[in-house]
């Protein structure tokens, strides 16, 4: 009962501190504001002047904020979250606390908010609220390693993974966790001298309160049943379970923690993988984007001239696999006449290329304008749409028909873990005079070891190769 009002009131006084620095934000804002141009009102008077239209505004921002913090769990002081995580969090409160106070303005019809002040309350806000949080960790720290409201920990098993979790609670003195020692069925003693071996893990409960345990880390895994007993005899004695991710030494990316329904899910996920596959999407955004609208032009006058070389549309489409062997178009200039799949058939004996691919360099199919455009790859500009809506990327394997893709072996299923792209490793050495072997060894090559270095070497390759024309047709 003691310990729970002890951390309401803890909890209080970071609601109000959050409060005060909120309100401080405000202000400062607005100082700043009247200094530099002209604000009617005076920042003292900013949450009290009857005659400031705002205030009730500022007052639900600083409301709302402090919800979304709590929501965030920024109220707990959790000794094994990184500062960069606390702040992160931090930022996403003040941002989505900022987006609900935008609603409120737009929807009550506010006219005349200060959007200067605004921008820069927010700024202020999520300066100051991580600031206070980082001294405040910093102090904590300090008490903590002086041996304030320290923890003695247990850890069952002593294995190379305890005796790991044992060398990182040592290098952590900020965390308050003292190891008294290990449980473990068949082992008597450890390397380390200074870490014993208390018992087996029948022992449990003796051990635990010998040693006024507080927390306990469980980095091996016996049979449900021992496990339960584990959990139940912790439950009974108040003590914390922490479990240590089985086979967490076997991987090299990170946890992910979530529900699916009432059943907890622990998700192995290689996060920086994630990371950059996120950076080569935003990339990918952006630039076809640019690409679209400097491109424009150029766009109409292709479309103006396959439209006068013969009939037919201007775009082609093509259906693809994707990432995932998901189907989608293939947008392309037209460059053939509109009955060529049907007369497919009728030139198929004169291909000049190996595999699936079907390539023939005088392909009476092939319009006039078609000739030009296939020469310097201009026909494979509208993929810059697929680029834009997610379908493919600037850089990635050779999209190839579904027709050939059946024909092919399991290796095309490698290629298949990643988006598409418009140019890759078979662009910039040899185009259509590449065999068919040496283009899935490039592509697989390519998806082993990929890097934003690679891309940017391989796009800015791209461009005199296109320009020379050579090996297109």
């Amino acid at each position: 009962m003691i310990k729970r009002s002890k951390e309401l009131l803890i909890k209080s006084a970071y609601v109000l501190i959050d409060i005060a620095v909120g309100c401080l934000s405000i202000y400062l804002a607005a100082y700043l504001r009247r200094a530099t141009l002209s604000f009617t009102i005076h920042p003292q008077n900013i949450f009290i002047d009857e005659v400031n239209p705002f205030r009730f505004v500022f007052l639900f921002w600083i409301l709302i904020a402090v919800l979304f913090n709590r929501a965030h769990n920024l109220y707990e002081t959790k000794r094994e979250i990184f500062e960069s995580a606390e702040i992160w969090e931090v930022i996403k409160s003040v941002f989505l606390s900022s987006l609900a106070t935008i609603m409120l303005i737009y929807l009550a019809k506010i006219e005349g908010f200060p959007r200067t002040v605004f921008g820069l309350s927010a700024f202020f806000m999520g300066i100051s609220f991580s600031a206070w949080r980082v001294a405040k960790r910093v102090f904590v720290e300090y008490l903590v390693a002086r041996g304030y409201n320290n923890f003695n920990a247990l850890i069952i098993g002593a294995g190379r993974v305890g005796e790991a979790l044992a060398r990182e609670i040592e290098k952590r003195p900020g965390l308050g966790i003292k190891v008294a020692g290990f449980l473990d069925d068949f082992k008597d003693e450890t390397p380390q001298a200074r870490w014993k071996i208390l018992g087996k893990i029948v022992d449990f409960s003796k051990v635990a309160r010998r040693e006024f345990i507080h927390q306990v880390f469980i980095t091996i895994y016996h049979d449900s049943q021992v496990f339960l007993k584990l959990l139940n005899d912790a439950k009974d004695m108040g003590i914390a379970i922490r479990v240590i991710p089985q086979g967490f030494e076997l991987t090299s990316g990170e946890f992910l923690r979530y529900d699916i329904g009432f059943i907890p899910i622990l998700e192995y996920a290689d996060m920086q993988h994630l990371r950059k596959q996120a950076g080569k999407r935003l990339f990918d955004f952006c630039l076809s984007l640019l690409l679209l609208i400097i491109l424009s032009p150029v766009f109409f006058l292709i479309g103006l001239w396959i439209k006068l070389d013969s009939p037919g549309p201007v775009f082609y489409k093509s259906r693809r696999y994707g990432r995932g062997g998901r189907i989608f178009y293939m947008l392309k200039f037209r460059s053939m006449v509109t009955e060529a799949d049907r007369l497919l058939n009728d030139v198929r004996d004169q291909n000049e290329v190996d595999g699936p691919i079907f390539k023939i360099k005088k392909d009476p199919r092939v319009t006039t304008a078609g000739q030009f455009l296939r020469k310097y790859s201009l026909d494979e500009l509208p993929q810059l749409f697929n680029v834009l809506i997610g379908d493919m990327s600037l850089v990635g394997p050779r999209p190839f028909p579904i027709a050939q893709i059946e024909k092919e072996d399991l290796r095309q299923l490698k290629r298949l873990e990643v988006r598409p792209g418009i140019t890759g490793l078979w662009q910039i050495r040899g185009r259509s005079d590449i065999s068919f072997t040496k283009l899935l060894r490039w592509d697989i090559w390519y998806i082993n070891n990929w890097s934003f270095l690679l891309d940017w070497h391989i796009l800015r390759q791209t461009v005199p190769v296109v320009l020379k024309g050579k090996g297109a047709y």
